[in-house]
């Protein structure tokens, strides 16, 4: 049973309130990575911690720079602090986080052999810490907002633990597809399972809405896209029924019609896709994002211009207002209450 029932009565609900298709004055707004580098109090946070893996493994940590967002910036969500590579650290591939170059995997799964050493992921165990940091977030927000709860999508971690690192070609993870397809999908499938169990731990602990980001859904085609990576976002969906669910598969402008019919009640959109075309193919559920994140190196004026017209081009009511990705590390602090601010300002009629 989810602790969420338990609760304090929500004081600011306007993000379910949006997810649920009801009626509000606003839209509501928050960033991808707002719990991060781009704001000093979380850099002290780190360096306290020891570093970004030592601070996702520290609940008390993590919740204080989850909550850091709210009580600063004046965001409408908190987003757990943590890392989508704990599925593959859990199912015992660890990684390491390498200054100036992002993950990095000592192994690899590229064959039947290398799979053979995974375990599935325990609902209690290897991943107590973010269910922990959820908990201590859920009692210190107090009600003030809604807490996200999120995990990558499988596809995105299946070309993490093939390629053992981010890549700009995705070559190695690409060529599995087309050369061991039957490899692939059973690959796919136990993060699937892993990543189900996760969702539903995050909830038990407190999460109000849970978020799959399929970061290199851009990678590929819309056939491989939607014979590799929607299924299994698609039985994500299906299974976790106890609060909304929000997809954002970045650069699949291919597949919007598909994404749509997606047991789902918000779909992210990155730059790329424009609130025309986003509402042209999307009509039951809402729509979150979908301003360029270098939008915020501008002037405050021009942030708060280019903000107010992208507020206007969605349907009042149907919109999240976020990045198009996540914030970029050295974006200006006063950037950050621009876009949060003109947000917050603008009323509907």
């Amino acid at each position: 049973m989810s602790q969420n029932q338990s609760a304090p009565i929500l004081q600011n609900d306007l993000l379910l309130r949006v997810a649920r298709g009801e009626t509000v004055h606003r839209a509501p707004v928050w960033m991808m990575r707002q719990a991060g580098r781009s704001l000093v109090e979380y850099k002290q946070v780190q360096v306290q911690a020891g570093g970004f893996r030592a601070l996702i493994a520290q609940p008390a940590l993590a919740a204080e720079v989850t909550i850091q967002p709210v009580e600063i910036v004046g965001v409408d969500a908190a987003i757990i602090f943590s890392d989508i590579l704990v599925i593959p650290e859990a199912m015992g591939l660890p990684y390491q986080m390498l200054p100036q170059k992002g993950p990095s995997f000592e192994e690899t799964i590229r064959s039947s052999a290398d799979m053979a050493r995974l375990h599935p992921v325990q609902s209690e165990g290897n991943l107590d810490h973010t269910y922990e940091a959820l908990r201590i977030t859920k009692r210190l927000l107090n009600g003030r907002v809604p807490l996200i709860g999120f995990a990558g999508a499988p596809w995105t971690i299946f070309c993490y633990m093939t390629e053992g690192s981010g890549s700009k070609t995705f070559s190695v993870a690409k060529s599995i597809l087309y050369r061991n397809p039957v490899f692939a999908h059973d690959l796919l499938q136990r993060i699937t399972d892993a990543t189900i169990i996760y969702l539903r731990g995050q909830i038990a602990a407190g999460a109000d809405l849970v978020q799959i980001f399929d970061s290199w859904a851009g990678a590929l085609d819309r056939k491989t896209f939607e014979a590799f990576s929607l299924p299994y976002i698609a039985q994500i969906c299906a299974a976790i029924q106890e609060v909304p669910k929000t997809v954002f598969a970045k650069g699949a402008f291919f597949s919007l019609d598909s994404l749509a019919a997606l047991d789902c009640q918000v779909l992210g959109i990155d730059w790329q896709i424009d609130a025309e075309m986003a509402t042209a193919a999307i009509k039951k559920q809402a729509l979150q994002g979908n301003a360029d994140p270098c939008l915020l190196y501008a002037a405050p004026e021009v942030i708060a211009q280019e903000t107010t017209a992208m507020l206007n081009a969605f349907p009042a009511g149907r919109h999240i207002a976020n990045l198009g990705h996540g914030i970029n590390p050295d974006t200006p602090r006063e950037s950050l209450f621009a876009f949060v601010e003109t947000v917050k300002n603008h009323r509907y009629a």
